[in-house]
């Protein structure tokens, strides 16, 4: 009878991680998981001082190995001197959360009809969501190969990278007190993150390397409630994820217990895309 202790499987403690947009949203929420389970965490984001705040926040509460970094993931250089720097505090990473997405400076410009849309804005929010992934994936799984100890990649896609939103529930929608949509170079951005993945999954796989997506829909998050309300209508589950919900299969992926998991896809939607 094999010896196995199924419980620690999930453990990440001995495991460092690198999570890009580690200040936001979400990225807050999977550093104070990924820590929780015993990982040393770099916390990457633009936003340089709260990462470092966050960084601070999981030593204190977590006991654990933190740095918070300030990167850009659309400019090769900040990359390659942010995992340079998370490298040389916690030693070689073992696990990378791609997380970072981009946040557009010209709001009128990123909720622009399709028939209207910029090339410039296109251009734009595909250098943090597509080109960001593949210059942070490449600096990390380089790191990885030569280190010889294999590791786990997971990069966060949307529902609208498999899934076409839903016109109506946008009407009479707002964010932040602003009407919203879901603009097509998001949707065709997440969905090139779905093909990096198992691209890079069958490609390291003789590495050791580990990569899957997480594919999380709809999280509340200043949604106003008639948003919420017709997004909650179109879930099985009848309602939108709590940002916490997402933290599971990011230590799931991670951990040791997904270890003969690669190329997939987890969808943490409510059954949305089970309709």
């Amino acid at each position: 009878m094999i010896d196995i202790s199924y419980a620690d499987l999930f453990s990440l403690k001995g495991k460092r991680a690198l999570v890009t947009g580690g200040a936001g949203i979400l990225g807050t929420e999977f550093c104070r998981g990924l820590a929780a389970s015993g990982a040393d965490v770099a916390v990457a984001d633009l936003n340089g001082e709260g990462a470092q705040a966050l960084a601070e926040e999981l030593k204190a509460t977590y006991g654990v190995n933190a740095v918070g970094i300030g990167m850009d993931v659309a400019d090769p250089a900040s990359v390659e001197a942010g995992v340079a720097r998370a490298t040389q505090e916690l030693g070689n990473l073992t696990v990378l959360l791609n997380n970072a997405a981009g946040k557009s400076d010209d709001l009128d410009a990123f909720f622009a009809p399709f028939e209207e849309y910029s090339l410039d804005q296109w251009r734009k929010i595909m250098a943090v969501n597509i080109d960001g992934m593949f210059l942070v994936a490449q600096a990390v799984g380089k790191r990885m190969v030569e280190a010889g100890t294999g590791g786990s990649v997971v990069q966060t896609a949307s529902i609208y990278g498999v899934m076409a939103p839903d016109k109506r529930i946008y009407e009479g929608s707002f964010y932040l007190n602003r009407q919203i949509n879901t603009p097509a170079v998001y949707a065709a951005s997440k969905a090139a993150v779905v093909g990096l993945t198992t691209y890079l999954a069958a490609y390291w796989a003789d590495k050791g390397i580990r990569v899957n997506t997480l594919t999380p829909g709809g999280v509340a998050s200043g949604q106003n409630e008639t948003f919420k309300q017709r997004y909650g209508a179109r879930i099985p589950m009848g309602r939108m994820a709590e940002r916490g919900e997402m933290v599971g299969a990011v230590v799931y992926l991670a951990s040791d217990a997904a270890s003969y998991v690669t190329g997939q896809n987890l969808m943490v939607d409510g059954g949305l895309s089970a309709w």
